[in-house]
């Protein structure tokens, strides 16, 4: 579930093993990409944190980030 905190939407995913986890990054990557719309995001061994925050808007939430958040929810 993703959590609103200091102006971020955040989220930690964790997936059976590293190539699973680097493999949804791989998927969510083409989606940012095509939204234009780039997350902060970190990956250890299984587990992929991403940050999503609109750095045009003064660092704020915005549909963009929601938008984003969704589209990598269906990646699930």
């Amino acid at each position: 579930m993703w959590e609103e905190k200091d102006n971020k939407l955040t989220r930690t995913f964790e997936f059976k093993d590293f190539v699973e986890a680097w493999g949804f990054m791989c998927k969510a990557a083409i989606i940012a990409e095509k939204m234009d719309h780039h997350p902060n995001w970190s990956n250890v061994y299984n587990r992929v944190n991403i940050e999503l925050t609109t750095h045009d808007a003064g660092n704020t939430i915005t549909e963009k980030d929601r938008k984003l958040a969704a589209a990598i929810d269906q990646l699930l």
